[in-house]
């Protein structure tokens, strides 16, 4: 693992970064090879029930501190609209750069965000505002370590010469990384030749091969649904099922096999040897 996420997005490869929304997840991840994980505010909304324009920052530091608490991986902070203007936007990256956040994704989107935005009716501010919020994000972090990543919407709501120009301003705002999410490999390869920085979008996992996004020159990729889908529809088809038939259809050899790994995927043997050491001594005063 890079020791910060601005050296390995410099790697030779892509950087791929699937939803965590909790340690397990994110210990998971880790053990499964990855070096970074996204904590996505559209998932961590469905998860609560309401919706990413509803969160708080206090919602989302917390989180974040969980994730980074008990686990080494890097965590990347969907920021949404930075709950509030510019100033609103400093104190948000002193929080989530002290929880130990990698980094912190800012979008071009009106505040208060809308829960519309979920059915695809969403409202740009103007570019120079959302230069104010980044350039007042990079001033506030502690170091330049926690990289600020720019997300514009611009692609669905005006044009694609349009994101490659906010993108431009919010590079020059002093941005580290910037996101959009391009239609066909075509305004990919276009969107790499015209922007002069780190490059991330967010799609699924299965979309590309490794590879295939190298070739591209794209150096960031978040997956914010993929593991939050397969849980869904795993649970609901045990469940529907024992409704059905009485029965989940699950292979409890299986279930027990998994859920006997737990303990060691959540990092309980030192927590373990702590008791063997204090309250769960044998052969002598416990």
């Amino acid at each position: 693992m890079s020791s910060n996420l601005a050296d390995a997005l410099k790697g030779p490869g892509t950087v791929f970064a699937p939803l965590c929304l909790d340690p397990l997840t994110a210990r998971l991840a880790r053990r499964c090879g990855f070096d970074y994980g996204y904590l996505s505010g559209g998932a961590l909304g469905y998860s609560y029930a309401v919706s990413e324009a509803l969160l708080t920052l206090t919602e989302l530091v917390d989180v974040t501190r969980r994730l980074t608490l008990r686990s080494d991986l890097g965590i990347i902070v969907d920021g949404g609209v930075g709950f509030g203007d510019a100033v609103h936007v400093a104190r948000a990256v002193w929080e989530f750069e002290q929880a130990g956040a990698a980094a912190i994704e800012l979008e071009d989107q009106v505040v208060p965000k809308r829960v519309s935005h979920h059915r695809g009716i969403e409202h740009l501010v103007d570019a120079t505002v959302m230069c104010a919020k980044i350039e007042q994000a990079a001033a506030a972090r502690k170091t330049d370590d926690f990289l600020i990543i720019a997300r514009t919407g611009a692609i669905r709501n005006e044009d694609f010469e349009s994101a490659l120009e906010r993108l431009s301003a919010y590079r020059a705002a002093g941005a580290d990384v910037l996101m959009l999410m391009p239609e066909g490999e075509e305004q990919m390869r276009r969107a790499r030749a015209a922007l002069d920085a780190p490059l991330a979008t967010i799609t699924s996992l299965d979309s590309r091969s490794p590879e295939a996004w190298a070739e591209l020159g794209w150096n960031l990729v978040i997956d914010p649904f993929t593991a939050q889908v397969l849980a869904f529809e795993a649970v609901r088809e045990a469940y529907a099922q024992f409704q059905r038939t009485g029965r989940t259809g699950v292979d409890m050899a299986a279930v027990f096999r998994t859920y006997r790994e737990l303990p060691e995927i959540a990092g309980l043997e030192p927590l373990y040897a702590i008791e063997d050491l204090t309250t769960e001594k044998t052969g002598g005063n416990a």
